[in-house]
């Protein structure tokens, strides 16, 4: 076991997989290196995912879980069934991170501290981009993040769309039953406008994101027209929710100016 690690028994890393293949590995092996426990749900996938991350649970085997879904749900599916789990264990909060290596592992900390220093908080990452980043992805997500700062009055949200992310568990699920939505890729954005009418502060913290290229084995589930159109039906719904909450969210703004 790493000197660096930290073992917690209120805050969880949970990572959703569909089918990354190798960058699971070396996503959880770095993760479980900065925090335990680290829970990883495989999502339908049919990679062989699980058997890769034999060697770690043989390493870790009190605080590396590995959870496998019979098929492919989604990510929000995913991490709703991975926090479900957790708050019957006893955890309070959950800190989501990709699969495919884009996210840090040594940030790890950092959103952990964060939050226990706030526990009424989401933490979440705004992602610091190089050159690596599709530019069509970074240009696009400002969409995103003009919507869901429109619907939610400026709560505060720096970027919808970043999945390395500090959860309150109680308030996660309670959002998640109040949908039926925000169980594939709209989980982030919508999850985070949810969050914030619901009351739950914001912290935000910068956090550098890598896009490996195909010949560095990146993966990415992101299909351009499906999603986007997801997307679009989302913040549609969510302006629509807006509406119908707005006199609320302005009385809540008014209150936290006093």
């Amino acid at each position: 076991m790493s000197d660096k690690s930290q073992i917690s028994s209120s805050h969880l890393v949970l990572i959703p997989s569909y089918n990354t293949g190798k960058l699971l590995t070396d996503t959880v092996e770095e993760a479980v290196q900065q925090w335990q426990p680290v829970w990883v749900v495989i999502d339908g996938s049919d990679d062989g995912s699980e058997t890769l991350l034999e060697p770690l649970q043989v390493l870790y085997p009190d605080l590396l879980l590995v959870i496998k879904t019979s098929e492919n749900r989604g990510k929000g599916a995913a991490i709703l069934e991975g926090v479900t789990l957790a708050k019957e264990a006893g955890f309070t909060h959950v800190l989501t991170m990709d699969a495919d290596y884009q996210h840090p592992a040594s940030f790890i900390r950092q959103f952990m501290q964060a939050s226990a220093a706030n526990l009424a908080a989401m933490v979440l990452g705004e992602p610091q981009f190089d050159e690596s980043a599709p530019m069509i992805r970074v240009k696009g997500r400002k969409i995103s993040n003009w919507w869901a700062n429109l619907e939610t009055l400026g709560a505060g949200i720096h970027d919808s769309l970043f999945g390395m992310r500090v959860y309150p568990i109680a308030d996660l699920i309670a959002v998640m039953h109040s949908t039926r939505w925000a169980r594939r890729f709209d989980f982030d954005p919508e999850v985070a406008v949810r969050m914030a009418w619901r009351g739950v502060p914001v912290v935000n913290i910068e956090t550098p994101v890598r896009y490996l290229s195909k010949q560095e084995g990146g993966v990415s589930q992101f299909k351009y027209g499906r999603d986007n159109v997801l997307l679009t039906g989302m913040h549609i719904r969510l302006f629509l929710g807006f509406l119908f909450r707005l006199p609320n969210l302005l009385r809540i703004n008014k209150e936290s100016r006093l």
